[in-house]
């Protein structure tokens, strides 16, 4: 990434921008910004993030994501989730130009997938998916459960395996909360992805033997043999799960690092102009 980055600073006087927006005092929240901070500093990416308070208005928000779209400076725009609750998340997505949307979370980006010629996919899905090339897991043919049904992680993902494409071409069945006899199903996924945002929600009596297992999720859980008083679990089980899979990525530091280096990925494809050609 880092030489990509310098190869595109050198041939266009510039470096790549990543604008970021951030309102409220998520802890989560802001210790993702400057995880994401860091990332581009190390490769080379100019980044600029305005924050705002929980009290912020919805026009403050889309004000300040249209004044990025104007700024040449920035090449990707990111909204930081979750936004305040009395601010409406759809109507400040819609406000990014799909052309900086580089969580890929606006509608058109996000049909755009569906249609299977992706502009942006949104990071954590890329980043599920490149983990799976990476380590060689057959995904074609797979049957492929989706715990999840999120704009963010569940829907995209689902139509990012699917594709015939590699990396994919998959049998996707995505569970969520209506979903009936939720084991049944799990326990026949060949690679079962787990993002529900519910702490150790996968147990080992939902994983059959030899089960590739990704653990989207991470939660904060109170733990009074740490001296922070918490530690960060995924929606996996691990210690359970990793008894019957055949591969399990852990919470931290599994899909995590992956989102990141995903998003940095988008930021040089939206610099080099790439999303202007789909």
């Amino acid at each position: 990434m880092a030489a990509g980055v310098a190869e595109f600073t050198r041939g266009r006087g510039r470096s790549p921008g990543l604008a970021v927006l951030l309102a409220g005092d998520d802890p989560a929240s802001h210790t993702y910004v400057r995880n994401k901070e860091k990332a581009c500093a190390e490769a080379g990416i100019k980044t600029e993030t305005r924050l705002f308070p929980t009290t912020v208005s919805q026009s403050e928000v889309v004000a300040a994501v249209q004044s990025f779209n104007r700024d040449s400076r920035f090449d990707g725009i990111l909204v930081q989730m979750p936004l305040p609750g009395h601010v409406h998340a759809n109507m400040v997505l819609r406000s990014i130009s799909p052309l900086k949307d580089v969580d890929g979370l606006h509608p058109e980006n996000l049909g755009l997938l569906l249609a299977g010629t992706p502009r942006f996919v949104p990071a954590t899905p890329l980043g599920v998916q490149r983990i799976l090339i990476e380590e060689h897991i057959q995904v074609s043919g797979a049957h492929t459960v989706v715990c999840g049904r999120s704009n963010i992680v569940g829907k995209p993902l689902a139509a990012l395996l699917m594709q015939k494409a590699p990396g994919a071409n998959a049998t996707v069945t995505v569970c969520h909360t209506g979903t009936r006899g939720l084991t049944a199903i799990t326990r026949t996924a060949d690679i079962l992805i787990a993002a529900t945002g519910s702490p150790r929600s996968i147990t080992k009596d939902m994983v059959m033997r030899g089960a590739v297992v990704i653990d989207v999720g991470i939660s904060r859980v109170e733990d009074q043999s740490t001296k922070s008083g918490f530690k960060l679990v995924g929606d996996v089980d691990f210690e359970q799960v990793s008894e019957v899979a055949s591969a399990i990525t852990p919470v931290p530091g599994g899909v995590g690092p992956m989102t990141i280096a995903m998003l940095l990925h988008n930021v040089l494809n939206a610099a080099q102009g790439n999303g202007d050609r789909r």
